[in-house]
């Protein structure tokens, strides 16, 4: 009896192989002769598709599992294989079994499930179907280990560097070189600009920051630094720039904040007061406590400082959000002044530079690092460590090595905190950091910002929610008919255990269940994973460029202390403050590579699921031109969750 088996290597550089590839299907019947696949040319190159036929001397039975055999042919040549199909003699089905792996070393064997998804252990009824999934998930936990690398911070993937990572768990070559060469094309395009880099000088005014463009530009960076100075571009920024998760309503002012009525009645309208604003729910507050006694940053033997500062900010009805008080300091004294609108000039701009210097920290460190990449890292490790392939939850995994290289380029951003003042920072964060908070219904809520207007990564978010709601929900329709199931599910339920009291176990109030009792749950959490690895993480990551590529706007460091006196504010002052040029000329670029929905990976293979993911689609297509609609006519437009420019996981 002859199977005709297609078998697809992978796009990616490298991807082909010159060894000897052998293949045995196995069936409930019998397995097929070990077959070498050897067609006249060249097999097995980059993008290649090639059929081949493979013999048995009797009918296998419906199959169960493909067998991969790699073995060197002169040098050892790693192989990255897509999928394997099987068509069945005389029937017009097949069997497509996912593989998406490397196969690296002499005489490595893999075998590969068919890709229905089986959510429960007792769906596999044969020996060899149990057998199997218990011995990939036995292997996949020696690889997969988790590592407590600090108190107070969720655990890790046990690996020091990308090459301490199995090599399915790394990035291609191609997209390696993409995101190393963005973190350095700023620096080259000032070299060949042949601008002479004076390390630890400053630039001599605002004007010498626009030598930081050339080729590197957007429409935004380039309204950003026409606009910067003003108090209704700072204020926006809040809602739609690259930290807009921290705004809250001020229904009373802190003690520590000591703005009175009369100090900000010229920013209000004339007929109201601060009294009745704060009640009227117009009043908010960016207030940046966290980053109170961090440790700074040392660059080349200079210290850097930090500020944690306070900002009041009023939703004006003709002008917007504007800010209306800023404080530089949680504690007030005489050295720590209420900056005000009317206020020098001088003293009120740099005033508010030390806030959006605040808020990089904040939204580099801790909105992008630890709210995205960091807790979807537990969710990718519990997952290869609990979940065998043929599992649905499985298959909609995210991507590992994406958070694991994040993380160790980030920590080599010129920051203003590093080091020590890194970790302590990570660990304030997760002592407040809660599961309610990243569902985004629950966020706006407790943040009191429903009502916000212009708040378009509010409106945005909310939309791509339900949207990802209603795909997660399909796909968990499909495969748990009632909660029961869920329950009865026992590798969800290792999984869920492995996420919650092994990777959050230092997060003392996160709140995430270690079990999973109803569906609704599971929804929940698969929704807020893909949320948070998708849409939250596009929000943080995207806009990078457009609004830090001036360095003036969002200063990653700073060379002198907070202004003491409003009076003494100088140009030379603010010049000597803001980053030199060697700091500034750091590349803040964003790519881009596999749009939301457009699954490179194949794993789902029922027609069910895959109406579902194409239901999906159609339904961000939707989305997206709905998003497009919204800001035709805006002056400044808010795309960054547009489903097109976002990843389907994390990527940096």
């Amino acid at each position: 009896m002859e199977y005709k088996v297609t078998v697809a290597t992978g796009t990616s550089e490298y991807s082909g192989t010159n060894n000897y590839i052998y293949v045995t299907l196995v069936g409930e019947r019998g397995e097929s002769e070990r077959t070498v696949l050897d067609n006249p040319g060249l097999d097995f190159r980059r993008g290649a598709v090639d059929d081949y036929t493979v013999k048995s001397a009797a009918d296998l039975g419906p199959l169960i599992l493909v067998r991969l055999e790699k073995q060197k042919y002169w040098v050892e040549d790693n192989w990255f294989c897509l999928y394997v199909k099987v068509s069945v003699p005389g029937q017009r089905c097949s069997y497509t079994f996912p593989c998406y792996r490397w196969l690296v070393g002499d005489k490595v064997v893999v075998e590969l499930r068919e890709g229905t998804g089986h959510p429960q252990l007792r769906d596999d009824t044969l020996p060899l179907e149990i057998s199997h999934r218990k011995a990939e998930l036995q292997e996949r936990q020696k690889i997969y280990r988790w590592l407590a690398w600090a108190p107070g911070i969720p655990k890790c993937i046990d690996a020091k560097s990308e090459a301490d990572l199995p090599q399915d768990a790394r990035f291609d070559n191609e997209k390696r070189s993409d995101f190393v060469g963005s973190l350095h094309y700023a620096l080259l395009e000032l070299s060949l600009k042949k601008l002479a880099i004076k390390f630890g000088k400053s630039w001599n005014d605002l004007d010498d920051f626009k030598r930081i463009f050339w080729k590197l530009r957007s429409p935004i960076a380039e309204y950003t630094m026409k606009h910067w100075k003003e108090d209704s571009f700072f204020g926006y920024q809040f809602l739609n720039g690259s930290n807009p998760r921290m705004i809250t309503r001020c229904k009373e002012l802190p003690s520590n904040f000591p703005v009175t009525g009369d100090m900000v009645q010229s920013s209000l309208i004339p007929t109201t007061t601060l009294k009745e604003e704060l009640k009227k729910g117009n009043i908010f507050l960016v207030d940046h406590a966290i980053m109170d006694g961090i440790p700074a940053n040392v660059i080349r033997d200079k210290t850097q400082h930090i500020a944690a500062p306070l900002c009041l900010l009023y939703e004006h009805p003709e002008k917007g959000l504007i800010p209306i008080a800023i404080q530089l300091d949680q504690k007030p004294d005489k050295d720590t002044p209420v900056f005000l609108p009317s206020d020098p000039p001088l003293a009120w701009l740099l005033a508010k530079m030390w806030v959006r210097h605040a808020e990089f920290q904040v939204f580099q460190l801790l909105s992008h690092l630890l709210r995205t990449h960091l807790v979807v890292e537990v969710i990718c490790v519990s997952t290869l460590r609990q979940l065998p392939a043929v599992h649905p939850i499985y298959k909609v995994r995210g991507s590992l090595q994406e958070c694991f290289l994040g993380k160790i380029h980030l920590h080599k951003l010129v920051v203003s905190t590093g080091g020590d003042g890194l970790l302590i920072l990570a660990q304030r964060e997760y002592k407040v950091l809660t599961y309610r908070s990243l569902q985004p219904k629950f966020d706006f809520l407790d943040r009191g910002v429903t009502k916000l207007r212009d708040y378009f990564y509010r409106n945005h978010s909310m939309m791509l929610w339900d949207v990802i709601q209603n795909f997660v929900s399909g796909i968990v329709s499909l495969y748990y008919k009632s909660d029961s199931e869920v329950e009865q599910d026992s590798e969800l339920q290792a999984w869920i255990n492995d996420v919650a009291v092994e990777g959050f176990v230092d997060v003392p109030h996160f709140g995430l269940a270690s079990e999973l009792k109803t569906k609704e749950e599971l929804i929940t959490l698969l929704s807020v994973v893909i949320f948070t690895s998708t849409a939250q993480h596009a929000a943080t990551n995207n806009g990078q460029f457009d609004w830090c590529a001036w360095v003036p706007n969002t200063p990653c460091t700073m060379r002198h202390p907070p202004p003491t006196d409003k009076d003494a504010v100088t140009m030379g002052m603010i010049m000597d403050t803001l980053p030199d040029i060697s700091q500034s000329c750091f590349g803040f670029l964003s790519f881009l590579q596999i749009p939301m929905g457009q699954y490179v990976e194949q794993y789902f293979t029922e027609p069910a699921a895959l109406r579902v993911i194409d239901k999906f689609r159609k339904e961000l297509k939707e989305l997206e031109e709905q998003i497009i609609a919204q800001n035709e006519g805006l002056e400044l437009q808010y795309l960054y969750l547009c489903p097109s420019r976002m990843e389907n996981s994390i990527t940096i």
